[in-house]
């Protein structure tokens, strides 16, 4: 069956059915509701717009068969203030393809570099939120109510494409990315001043086309993860839109690069196979030791080439000693999970509170759990926020209570899909009382499908 990008995937013996059920549906349409019903009491520091974004394909589709990282993005959002929900709306991000299906105009700006779906990840910088996605895509540009303005290579300054996972350094305010070249060797450390231009890109030598989908920030240095899950080119001849699989004549290495040092190479320590989607946080200490927490997949894309279903993924922390060449690892916590998130103040800094989503077990690599858990990495403890009757929730980004709060003290606010209503409501947690309920429910008219991450954009946007 043709896939959303007009490509045919072939579907594999080994596929297994999660990612399949009713809250993974895409939607139809693009719809706006005023005035939303809150249940509880929003607090009103929480004064901003809530985001998500993920494939929401367009036309027939059928995730037995199709990849389910492929699929039009959409972005959906919520307006909060004054302990009031003023807006939810959703939007189709307008590439090229979406724009023509839709009989619109092109969307501004620069035409370089791939036209394919931007689904992956929002970043707010520079004054403007961005839809941010692998490979060769350049960013697109959104206004506040979630329109897409343009297209951005950051006003001529970005060689090439832009990553999926950008981290912003807050000490400096700047923006990091790692962008791998779709089609070559190479991988671009970009970045981005505050006042969103490219200040360096630092060319990074790798082999064979590594996913390199995500990366971690230190104080001194950037930590990159050239794993087994590479570009296949038998799944690109077959038209795959996502061309990636399980390598296994690849070796798992971590390369540490220096930030700031124009021409220093990356020192690669090699791991255990394995591949990360998503790192939680890493730190050095003064003896140069780094220290790396991720979310730890046995394989992916290997007997499934549609999902990644063949591993539990656990909390794992590696610690890294240049001097010596050498990486230790140990799991820190072996509960099946997802989709970390810290608070953001602490990125690249010694830390102490990880918040993931739970998944069940079986299910692979899902987007959605049935719990929150809160790790504290001081103590070992952890806690978990479950959801009631049934609901399964995904992403939680975190909102400080103010802007000197201590670490971890502050609300998270997470998508929630009830199956026995078939619809969707924000959920906001109270880190003070991580456990119970949540403060303040915004039960919405409408299912948000399950998506992939979740941003925070105060209202001084």
């Amino acid at each position: 069956m043709p896939s959303a990008t007009g490509h045919t995937t072939k579907s594999h013996p080994h596929s297994t059915t999660h990612l399949l059920g009713p809250g993974y549906r895409p939607v139809a349409d693009e719809t706006a509701h005023a005035d939303l019903a809150v249940r509880g009491t929003l607090p009103p520091e929480l004064d901003g717009t809530f985001l998500r974004i993920g494939p929401n394909a367009r036309g027939e589709h059928d995730p037995a068969v199709q990849h389910a990282f492929a699929g039009a993005g959409m972005v959906h959002g919520l307006r909060l203030g004054g302990g009031r929900a003023h807006w939810y709306r959703n939007r189709w991000l307008r590439d090229g393809t979406v724009s023509r299906e839709l009989g619109e105009l092109p969307t501004p700006g620069p035409r370089r570099g791939l036209d394919g779906h931007v689904n992956a990840n929002l970043v707010h910088h520079a004054g403007r939120t961005l839809a941010v996605t692998d490979g060769g895509t350049l960013p697109l540009v959104l206004d506040p109510g979630l329109r897409t303005l343009a297209r951005t290579d950051f006003d001529g300054t970005l060689p090439g494409g832009f990553g999926a996972h950008p981290l912003t350094d807050p000490v400096t305010g700047e923006l990091h990315a790692v962008a791998v070249d779709p089609a070559g060797d190479g991988a671009l450390l970009l970045t981005v001043d505050v006042e969103g231009k490219v200040r360096e890109a630092l060319p990074v030598p790798v082999k064979g086309r590594p996913w390199m989908h995500a990366f971690a920030l230190t104080e001194r240095h950037a930590v990159l993860f050239d794993l087994p899950v590479a570009h296949d080119p038998a799944e690109a001849r077959a038209g795959s839109p996502v061309p990636y699989s399980w390598r296994p004549d690849r070796d798992a290495r971590i390369g540490i690069v220096p930030r700031g040092r124009p021409g220093s190479a990356a020192l690669w320590l090699d791991v255990p196979p394995c591949f990360v989607f998503h790192p939680v946080n890493a730190f050095e200490d003064a003896d140069g030791r780094i220290t790396v927490d991720v979310i730890r997949h046995e394989r992916a894309f290997d007997r499934d080439r549609l999902r990644p279903s063949e591993s539990a993924p656990a909390l794992w922390r590696w610690t890294l000693d240049p001097r010596e060449g050498a990486v230790v690892e140990h799991r820190l916590d072996g509960r099946v999970q997802e989709f970390p998130r810290i608070d953001e103040r602490r990125t690249g800094l010694p830390y102490r509170y990880a918040f993931t989503v739970e998944l069940v077990p079986g299910d692979g690599a899902a987007l959605c759990g049935p719990a929150l858990l809160r790790h504290d990495l001081t103590t070992g403890r952890t806690d978990r926020h479950a959801f009631a009757d049934g609901r399964q929730g995904g992403e939680a980004v975190f909102v400080p209570r103010h802007a000197l709060a201590p670490e971890g003290d502050g609300w998270l606010l997470t998508l929630v899909y009830d199956p026995a209503a078939d619809r969707s409501e924000l959920a906001v947690v109270d880190t003070a009382d991580f456990t119970g309920p949540p403060v303040a429910t915004v039960p919405l008219p409408v299912r948000v499908p399950h998506g992939f991450h979740a941003q925070w954009v105060p209202s001084r946007w």
